[in-house]
């Protein structure tokens, strides 16, 4: 029989599959494919998917064009995959940054991040991984406080999610290994 903290795992690697294979999971018809370049999630080591990728069905319709993701104000936010900086402000209130994908094709991949309190310039190169500013307490549209990632090809929004490779998304159980040269208690 599992265990409370086993369920609640399975639950919750069912809930990041669900968001990033359901509906719109795919690149769609103008973006292209997205290759899994992601090393890092955004803010923290997993994330609670708040709200999921929720493709509109015409241009300007209904939807959610990126995920949020639950973290606390002044967590800092990373650069997913190495890029450059193409924007680093404020639009309507809110810190975005922006970071073109290196290597993700013609036009690049790009990533927004908001709201965020940028520490990175226009046309600063980032590594993978490295702090581009921290999460803002005001301008969030969740709930409680949380960061929008999002993810476009030239003008068409994709899933993020499908940036990151299956071993960060689903990492699975950890798995005890044997310590060799180590002797047994008596």
């Amino acid at each position: 029989m599992a265990s409370g903290a086993s369920l609640a795992a399975d639950a919750a690697d069912a809930a990041v599959t669900a968001v990033t294979r359901g509906a719109g999971g795919a690149a769609g018809a103008d973006g292209g494919p997205v290759p899994a370049v992601g090393r890092v999630w955004p803010v923290g080591a997993r994330p609670p998917v708040l709200r999921g990728w929720e493709p509109p069905a015409t241009v300007y319709g209904p939807g959610h064009r990126g995920v949020d993701l639950g973290a606390a104000p002044g967590t800092p936010v990373r650069a997913v995959a190495a890029g450059r900086v193409s924007f680093a402000g404020r639009v309507a209130g809110r810190g975005v940054v922006s970071v073109e994908l290196t290597g993700t094709g013609d036009p690049p991949l790009r990533t927004t991040y908001e709201p965020v309190q940028a520490s990175v310039t226009d046309g600063q190169e980032v590594a993978a991984g490295e702090v581009i500013g921290t999460l803002e307490a005001t301008g969030s549209h969740c709930g409680s406080a949380c960061l929008h990632w999002g993810l476009l090809r030239a003008e068409t929004y994709l899933n993020p999610l499908l940036l990151l490779p299956p071993w960060l998304l689903n990492p699975g159980p950890p798995r005890l290994l044997p310590v060799l040269g180590v002797p047994l208690p008596p």
